[in-house]
């Protein structure tokens, strides 16, 4: 569902004025004075982000690969899917393909766009699409400069049992293990398309 629909005007703010709060070398965040739908006027301060992908890759051998990355605002090593942003006019799949050979050295066969999840509604316009990839074949991680990342593949119950003892934390992970769950289980059908 994208967009207001005319059923939910009593919950709609309207943006009154927009003000560039921050510029860093990716993100941006902003101040808007919005109307609320009794009529009072308050702000609201969110970031602005380019968009991204996260990939759940799938071995011909059951398993999923994931990463052990160090995330400096929380301070941890967590375990996620391959991710990244998207560049300036990319193309989600391009972007991906593009994320999964970079942080994990593997490209794939096949791919499939499962959705998108809003990541952190209440401060941020990120959307993340969702995409599998199987069929795969293991080249050379093309990490970033000053990119550290260790790949790791887990069979997916022992992957979900992370999930569920607090082991994998990190919030587009979680999705992706339920988007995971209901595709192994023959729930959730995928358009796959090489």
């Amino acid at each position: 569902m994208a967009g207001i629909e005319p059923m939910d005007a009593h919950l709609t703010e309207e943006t009154i004025a927009s003000e560039e709060i921050l510029r860093g070398s990716f993100l941006r965040a902003v101040r808007d004075t919005v109307k609320l739908p009794d009529g009072a006027l308050t702000t609201r301060e969110y970031i602005l982000h380019p968009g991204a992908v996260m990939v759940i890759p799938l071995l011909d051998d059951g398993r999923i690969v994931l990463e052990r990355q160090y995330r400096h605002p929380v301070k941890a090593v967590l375990v996620e899917f391959p991710a990244g942003k998207l560049d300036a006019g990319e193309g989600e799949l391009a972007c991906a393909q593009r994320e999964l050979l970079e942080e994990t050295g593997y490209t794939a066969r096949e791919w499939a766009r499962a959705g998108a999840l809003n990541l952190a509604v209440g401060y941020s316009d990120e959307i993340i699409h969702v995409w599998f990839a199987r069929g795969l074949t293991l080249t050379q991680p093309q990490l970033d400069e000053g990119e550290f990342v260790e790949v790791i593949t887990a069979d997916p119950g022992d992957f979900l049992a992370w999930c569920r003892d607090g082991q994998v934390r990190d919030a587009k992970t979680l999705a992706g293990a339920l988007w995971l769950q209901n595709v192994l289980s023959g729930a959730w059908d995928l358009d796959w398309r090489p």
